[in-house]
C-alpha cells in the first residue's frame, strides 16, 4: 500500500510587475494556512516519509511554515520540474521514487495537482466519498489536501484511476471547524 499527498501551495500573493512568478510569497492569510495543515496532518497522523516541492517560493515557504507543526522529519527533494508540472510530469516524478517509501507528499501548483488528482483517483461509488470527490473535482483551492492510496508495493504501479480518495481538505474547512 502506497499513500500519496498532492498539496497544492497556500494563498500567494499577487502577481506584481516587475516580480517573477516564482519568487511570489505567500500572503498572510497563506502562510496562515500552511501552519494549519501542518497541524491538521500532525492530528490525523497523516505523515509522510518523503517529500518533493517546486522550487518556486510560495510552495518552499507552504513547506517551511507545514514541516515544524508535522512534528516529524521527512526527507525532503526541490524539484525544479515541478514548477507549474502538468498532471503527467507529477506522475512521472512519483513513479520514480524508491519503493521503501510508503508515504509521499507532493507540493506543487494548478492546474498541474488538480489535473493529478482527477487523473490517479477513480470515481468512488460510495456517496460520502463521492461528496468528497465531486468537491476535488469541482474546485482544488490553494492550500487544499488530497490524500490518495494506492493498493501497490511501488510506486511505479501508480495510474489512471488507480488510487482511492481518502481525503480531501481544504483550509476553507478547517477554518470552519476550529
Amino acid at each position: 500500500m502506497k499513500r500519496l499527498f498532492l498539496l497544492r501551495h497556500a494563498k500567494a500573493s499577487r502577481d506584481e510587475p516587475g516580480i517573477d512568478d516564482s519568487d511570489r510569497v505567500l500572503a498572510p492569510r497563506g502562510r496562515e494556512d500552511a501552519a494549519l495543515m501542518g497541524r491538521f496532518l500532525k492530528d490525523e497522523v497523516y505523515l509522510p516519509d518523503q517529500i518533493l516541492c517546486s522550487t518556486s517560493a510560495r510552495t518552499r515557504e507552504t513547506l517551511a511554515l507545514l514541516q515544524p507543526q508535522l512534528g516529524a522529519h521527512p526527507a525532503v527533494q526541490y524539484l525544479e520540474a515541478l514548477y507549474l508540472a502538468e498532471a503527467d510530469e507529477i506522475i512521472a516524478l512519483v513513479s520514480d521514487v524508491r519503493d521503501s517509501v510508503g508515504a509521499l507528499m507532493v507540493i506543487g501548483h494548478n492546474p498541474g495537482m488538480e489535473d493529478c488528482a482527477r487523473a490517479l483517483v477513480r470515481p468512488p461509488e460510495d456517496r460520502k466519498l463521492r461528496k468528497r470527490y465531486d468537491s476535488m473535482s469541482a474546485k482544488f483551492p490553494t492550500g487544499a489536501l488530497a490524500v490518495i492510496d494506492f493498493d501497490i508495493e511501488s510506486w511505479s504501479g501508480i495510474g489512471g484511476w488507480t488510487g482511492e480518495l481518502e481525503l480531501f481538505m481544504r483550509p476553507k474547512d478547517l477554518r470552519e471547524e476550529a
